[in-house]
């Protein structure tokens, strides 16, 4: 299959074509895609932008039904475009069902709020003067997603944009075109003007550059990498462009003596290798007080010993492949590095052959020092690190010891640490006996320190960065 862009309500080819891969068979490739360039880009902006003030005054119940009606097409056909993220990301069947329903649930809940803008109406100091503090569209929305969750992330993102009024250019990571075009499709069908929603398919360094560069964007929301995520701040704030980013995580998985032994397990091994720990909310730090270390680390190996990788689609999977040769190369180099720094491998470290050729790789677990680079660093796949705390106080220091901020968990039947870690622990999210990964999309998401930078997304939080404040004085 040829996926395409969508630009001004239209489908377009593009300049030049590139390779869908399928990470689990090298050999049967998803599709190919055409990849537009930055005058076509350019485009996709100046469409939005003529799109913007009709859509932006547009009726909010319209905006509601419009929204309501993707999220419900997207639930009906989850198990077709969970198959398809499988198939072009790699996570297992069950995890790309499950992200396809979140997907359609958060259009579903933006059709909600899209009735509900928030507004003030206050009594002034001066007599006979009213003042109305009402939230208007920022316009023309650039948004730039990452591969690891193609179907969710991109639904939140566009889905508030278009809640409250703004138009959108979305421009996927390159490497899962088709979940795009799968949204990008169903979206083209329900009833928008043209020009509202635009999809671009190409290289962050043309297509991302152009978008950014653009004169008429208003606004840039984006998930990536820190240096990606760098640079264009850099850029937004030369021109004064508002914009929100997510930039990952390190995130720390405190486990104290006092833990159920069961559950920690089970927490550290879903957060840290489930979705082949592709996620910035991943326990990628493993915290364990002395006292409790050794047990946990013997029932993660033997837990991981359990741990099947293997095709997405086989139903008896538990981990799929990395999403692409350049993630794996990028695994393997911090698994050297793990070596080189002195750490000790406790379980995997090495690829895994299957049926097919894919980029298989075995859950891999270290024990490091606090000053390793992967005690330090965001690897972004199967590769966890273990570091011995000796009591809780230790413990919350080693989870607060780095630049990231995104996302902390305890396990712990003391009600007390789990009180103190709660307060403490900086980041943005956390959780108590539960994995790190793992939030609900009705309510907000994002991290502090070098994981996140704006207003939070998701819920009814991302009122904050779609909209801009305006204060009326009315005199009688």
């Amino acid at each position: 299959m040829r996926f395409q862009s969508y630009i001004n309500g239209q489908w377009v080819v593009g300049s030049s074509e590139g390779v869908d891969e399928n990470p689990s068979d090298l050999a049967a490739p998803v599709g190919a895609y055409g990849i537009v360039d930055a005058a076509l880009t350019s485009q996709a902006v100046d469409a939005a932008a003529a799109a913007a003030p009709a859509w932006g005054l547009s009726n909010p119940q319209q905006r509601a039904d419009i929204l309501d009606a993707i999220g419900s097409e997207i639930i009906a056909r989850r198990d077709e475009l969970g198959r398809l993220l499988a198939l072009e990301e790699g996570k297992t069947l069950g995890e790309s069902i499950g992200e396809a329903t979140r997907a359609g649930q958060i259009f579903k809940f933006f059709a909600g709020e899209a009735l509900r803008i928030p507004g003030e109406r206050l009594a002034s100091t001066r007599p006979g003067v009213d003042v109305e503090i009402t939230r208007e569209p920022v316009g023309v929305v650039g948004i730039i997603a990452p591969w690891n969750f193609p179907l969710a992330i991109p639904a939140w993102k566009i889905a508030p944009a278009l809640a409250y009024g703004n138009t959108v250019v979305f421009k996927p990571a390159e490497i899962v075109p088709g979940c795009a075009w799968a949204i990008a499709e169903i979206i083209s069908r329900a009833g928008l003007p043209e020009g509202v929603f635009n999809m671009v398919l190409g290289a962050g360094r043309v297509v991302g550059q152009a978008l950014v560069e653009h004169p008429k964007l208003d606004a840039l929301t984006f998930t990536g990498s820190v240096g990606t995520g760098t640079a264009l701040h850099r850029q937004a704030a030369a021109r004064g462009l508002k914009i929100q980013m997510e930039m990952g995580g390190k995130n720390p998985l405190v486990v104290l003596a006092d833990a159920d032994l069961d559950k920690a397990v089970e927490c550290a091994v879903n957060g840290a290798f489930f979705s082949t720990g592709q996620r910035c909310t991943a326990s990628s730090r493993l915290i364990v007080e002395d006292g409790i270390h050794d047990a946990f680390v013997k029932r993660v190996q033997e837990r991981l010993a359990q741990i099947k990788v293997g095709n997405p689609l086989d139903a008896s999977v538990h981990i799929g492949p990395v999403a692409s040769k350049a993630q794996l190369d990028t695994d393997l180099a911090y698994i050297r590095a793990g070596h080189e720094d002195g750490g000790q491998l406790l379980f995997g470290g090495e690829q895994v052959q299957c049926a097919t050729e894919g980029h298989f790789l075995a859950p891999t677990l270290f024990a490091v020092e606090a000053d390793h680079r992967i005690a330090r660093e965001e690897i972004f796949g199967p590769v966890a690190a273990v570091l011995r705390a000796r009591d809780y106080e230790h413990a919350l220091a080693l989870a607060n010891d780095t630049e990231f901020g995104l996302c902390g968990g305890i396990v712990t039947t003391s009600l007390k640490y789990a009180t103190h870690f709660k307060r403490s622990a900086q980041v943005g999210m956390v959780m108590v006996n539960l994995p790190t990964a793992g939030v609900d999309p009705h309510v907000p998401f994002g991290g502090r320190k070098g994981s996140s930078y704006g207003p939070r997304e998701q819920g009814r939080y991302a009122v904050e960065f779609y909209t801009t404040v305006k204060t009326a004085y009315t005199a009688a």
